[in-house]
């Protein structure tokens, strides 16, 4: 009678998913976020991990964790073998659904900037299934399936195409712009600023005034689309980003009370993977969001 050998077991998907996140990320706290899950869990997996193999792969330390010389020779075959199953993934995505695009973009650009102009892309391919996620950080588009990116960003850093520069420039009602004769006048009303960009004030009033150093006055809003509403209602002063409010101000509701504005170092940018360059939904929404953009220049 023929005995099988027992057929070796290999460790946990999840568990060698975390190990190649914290390896390449540098730390159970960026895989975390990545991987939408707790620092724990995911230092939990790494440990069932290292006890399969019979082996440590990260030194645990004060300030976090640091590969191990076994862990550091693993890596690269690990990130190679994750890029590869991700890319099989998008492709068959893609050949499923050839016509389905999904767009990462920051929440003020999302509300902003690209819902105003979806119907356009829509009307024009009809057949396009679109979706977009807001997301404050630009995503690792090799492990998340999203088939392009919408943020401010060096355009050259990643290939991407530049759909509109950016000014930063002061903006309020109408009655508040009657009160402002200078910039200096808004150290006496109340400035709003956005959390996530709240050093615009200070780059605005540094590059305009010979490095006036102005601290704005006035409440703090996590969501960028609320200030601009907040500023449309008469709250006060708005350091705006012109592409995001172009409609209040062709409209008159929202004005520059001063005539100084800021180029943003970083332009509004557009990317894929290399690899998603050739795929025709792709292609069609960037050239149509670029076509859109040119409108208002």
């Amino acid at each position: 009678m023929s005995v099988a050998p027992p057929v070796p077991r290999l460790p946990s998907l999840n568990a060698l998913r975390a190990f190649e996140a914290s390896a390449r990320l540098g730390g159970f706290s960026q895989a975390a976020q990545e991987l939408n899950v707790l620092p724990g869990a995911v230092a939990a997996l790494v440990k069932k991990l290292e006890e399969d193999i019979g082996a440590p792969l990260f030194e645990r330390r004060a300030r976090g964790v640091r590969l191990t010389p076994l862990g550091e020779r693993a890596l690269p075959g690990f990130v190679a073998v994750f890029d590869s199953l991700g890319q099989t993934v998008r492709d068959l995505r893609r050949e499923a659904a050839p016509r389905k695009v999904h767009i990462a973009a920051l929440p003020a650009l999302a509300e902003l900037w690209l819902a105003p102009r979806l119907p356009a892309v829509r009307a024009k391919h009809p057949d396009m299934d679109i979706s977009v996620t807001a997301l404050e950080v630009p995503p690792n588009l090799k492990r998340v399936p999203f088939d392009l990116c919408l943020f401010y960003a060096d355009a050259a850093d990643r290939g991407a195409t530049v759909i509109s520069s950016d000014e930063l420039l002061p903006v309020c009602t109408p009655e508040i712009a009657a009160t402002l004769k200078s910039p200096m006048d808004l150290d006496k009303v109340t400035c709003l600023t956005d959390s996530a960009w709240s050093d615009d004030w200070r780059i605005w009033a540094s590059r305009s005034v010979n490095g006036w150093e102005f601290v704005p006055k006035g409440p703090i809003y996590s969501l960028y689309s609320l200030a601009v509403q907040e500023a449309l209602s008469g709250a006060g002063v708005l350091m705006a980003h012109k592409s995001l409010i172009e409609e209040h101000l062709r409209s008159g509701d929202l004005v520059a009370p001063f005539a100084m504005s800021v180029r943003l170092e970083r332009p509004m940018s557009l990317w894929s993977l290399p690899g998603g360059r050739g795929n025709k939904a792709v292609d069609d929404v960037t050239l149509e969001l670029k076509r859109l953009a040119t409108l208002n220049d």
